[in-house]
């Protein structure tokens, strides 16, 4: 169930659409990275202002380094002690869509430990967004069952795995690194 599942939605996303899909936190609506005009779709599912970044899945640290600048020593230090995915924003951002950046240039990365998410990056050989499934100011629903109907609706495609699932799911913790190497924690 789990190939068919992301050969449909990576079939989706390399034609440049949206889908709803499981992630190793929440909910999320995604597309490819890369392509500005699809994460402009998600911006406009969300009705979010595009000056709001948002996150980018990716499945290993070598993709990773494919779209930051540099991979500072304090990234795989934060990375090898978390206990909880953890999203790191790093400054520099390369190869993504404009659009995805937040206005200094940095993006918040992760990567996904997520066996679906995996697949499906390894399928689509791109990074993914990953924002939450929300209206922009709304909650972040904890199970697919709390998704807006209107977000289900928008999205060109709405994954079947894992929706069955009651358990609530967390947010990733969020770390940025500034360029003077300090470190704040946005979110824990």
């Amino acid at each position: 169930m789990i190939e068919s599942e992301v050969r449909k939605a990576g079939e989706i996303i390399l034609a440049g659409g949206t889908i709803l899909y499981p992630t190793d936190t929440i909910w999320g609506i995604g597309c490819d990275a890369t392509r500005r005009i699809a994460v402009q779709k998600i911006y406009d599912i969300k009705r979010r202002d595009d000056s709001k970044s948002m996150l980018v899945l990716v499945n290993g640290e070598s993709m990773l380094k494919q779209y930051i600048k540099a991979f500072p020593s304090q990234a795989a230090a934060l990375l090898s002690k978390a206990e909880k995915p953890t999203t790191i924003i790093y400054p520099g951002a390369r190869n993504l869509a404009r659009n995805l950046l937040a206005e200094d240039g940095s993006i918040g990365i992760r990567i996904t430990s997520d066996p679906f998410c995996q697949k499906l990056i390894d399928f689509t050989g791109k990074p993914l967004v990953s924002t939450s499934a929300n209206i922009s100011g709304e909650f972040s629903p904890s199970v697919f069952n709390e998704i807006n109907p209107r977000i289900k609706h928008q999205v060109d495609h709405v994954v079947s795995w894992r929706q069955g699932e009651t358990e609530p799911s967390v947010s990733s913790a969020i770390i940025k690194l500034q360029k003077d190497g300090s470190i704040s924690i946005l979110r824990s």
